[in-house]
């Protein structure tokens, strides 16, 4: 183990003394700052956070993965090409201590540089609000809708397997398939039908009615709010681009089979105008939660407006609820990043032991840039036709799926919209990308270099 750490130390200050690690450093430094001043978003005080959060993590999570990558190849091979090896080897250090060190320095060197930046995006954002002339009403939304981690709940998908056969039945006894899916195949034409009915449950002509109920809701602050955010699409764009609305939240039991009963929770109607294609979110007490975690949302279109309101199936409406601080949430934020370092730096190790610095450099960019995108790259396959698919599911389809999906969990994704990143979710990331994926290259990486050649015996 003292072999171990000494072979670390010397791997930090050796990066410490890259130039490039200098100039990654420097770029952190100046831009987060000017970052924190120059982001608007949508002019609010909510929406400068907000953009300020997402690039700043962004451009940490970003520079870091390259300068993990670079310092963990560099390290080996610099010593390799150099032969300050020799040195090394020849003392009683094994190889395998030699690769840990270099490992443990480079992670070690990361994940103080990972700490250092998020204080200072977390020290930003918190006083950010303080160089703003911020009204009380913008301070409240930033406090309920983003330094905050709240749980979501989205109404479950409706099975429409009978509707889709049945629809299905009468295109093709009519001869008609052809004519209004041509081109299509019978997997395209099943997911078409099944969304448009999908959405269909969730639009509401003129004075229609739809009704969502949620279970097992567990506000954390029983005295806090319950928020109901939403998008409205609309058939017809009314001319001002907003349409009428008439909520009610809370339990709607009594109203539904007309008896009351202990614990049931208060119910609270809305009225509201808002603009088509935009998210807003409803605040209402906890309260309207009954004891048991039950909660509906009822929504009404009423006859002020002209056209139909329909909820999209993918964000359409979503129930929030304080479930845990902002703190927290941007620390579990911090640990997804530092798994995807861990990854990159064993990464980076294995392709040192068998490549040149170049080589192994650029192997690594194309294995970093492929993870950022491959859920969009796996779902890009599923529009090829038939006979590619079949190709791309035997070849292509588990060498990318092997791959940490870094887009997937994207830290920005739950900390901008204050959705929780739970524990679990973390422990799942860390289970797969460290403990598996990454043990894995680490293990080739040793087996690689105990049989690698070092140096040539010549007489």
């Amino acid at each position: 183990m003292r072999s171990i750490w000494a072979v670390a130390v010397n791997t930090v200050k050796q990066a410490l003394r890259m130039k490039v690690a200098f100039i990654f450093l420097l770029l952190l430094v100046l831009l987060l700052p000017v970052m924190a001043f120059s982001s608007t978003g949508d002019n609010t005080l909510k929406g400068r956070l907000q953009t300020f959060v997402s690039y700043g993590l962004s451009l940490t999570s970003l520079l870091l993965c390259l300068l993990t990558i670079i310092v963990s190849i560099h390290t080996v091979t610099s010593d390799i090409e150099h032969r300050q090896i020799y040195t090394v080897i020849t003392k009683p250090i094994r190889r395998f201590e030699f690769l840990l060190g270099k490992l443990l320095g480079t992670v070690l060197l990361s994940t103080g540089l990972l700490v250092l930046f998020l204080v200072l995006i977390y020290a930003v954002a918190a006083y950010m609000p303080r160089f703003y002339s911020a009204t009380e009403a913008d301070l409240i939304e930033v406090k309920n809708e983003f330094l905050t981690a709240r749980k979501a709940l989205t109404p479950p998908e409706p099975d429409v397997s009978k509707e889709v056969a049945d629809a299905l039945k009468k295109l093709i006894s009519g001869g008609n398939i052809d004519q209004v899916y041509g081109g299509m195949s019978p997997k395209e034409i099943t997911a078409q039908i099944s969304n448009t009915t999908k959405l269909a449950k969730r639009s509401a002509d003129v004075g229609q009615q739809l009704l969502w109920e949620f279970y097992n809701v567990k506000p954390r602050d029983p005295n806090g709010s319950i928020f109901v955010k939403f998008k409205l699409e609309v058939s017809v764009t009314p001319p001002d681009s907003e349409v009428y609305s008439q909520w009610g939240i809370g339990d709607y039991r009594p109203y539904k089979y007309g008896t009351q009963s202990k614990g049931d929770g208060e119910f609270y109607p809305v009225q509201r105008k808002d603009p088509v294609r935009k998210f807003r979110e409803i605040e209402v007490p906890a309260d309207a939660v009954a004891e048991d975690g039950y909660l509906a949302v009822a929504f009404y279109n009423p006859p002020l407006n002209t056209t139909s309101v329909i909820f999209p199936l993918e964000d359409g409406l979503e129930v929030l609820y304080k479930a845990d601080s902002f703190t927290a949430n941007f620390i579990r934020a911090g640990l997804l990043i530092l798994s995807r370092l861990f990854f990159l730096a064993c990464l980076g190790i294995l392709t040192s032991t068998f490549l040149s610095f170049p080589v192994a450099i650029l192997f690594c960019l194309v294995i970093f840039f492929t993870a950022s995108v491959s859920g969009f790259v796996i779902e890009s396959f599923d529009f090829l036709s038939e006979n590619m698919a079949v190709v791309y599911s035997y070849t292509f389809k588990w060498l990318i799926r092997l791959l940490p999906q870094f887009d997937k969990f994207n830290p920005s994704t739950y900390l901008v919209p204050a959705e929780l990143l739970s524990w679990s979710v973390v422990a799942r990331v860390a289970l797969v990308m460290v403990c598996v994926k990454s043990l894995l290259l680490l293990v080739f990486a040793l087996i690689i270099f105990s049989f690698r050649e070092i140096a040539r015996i010549t007489v």
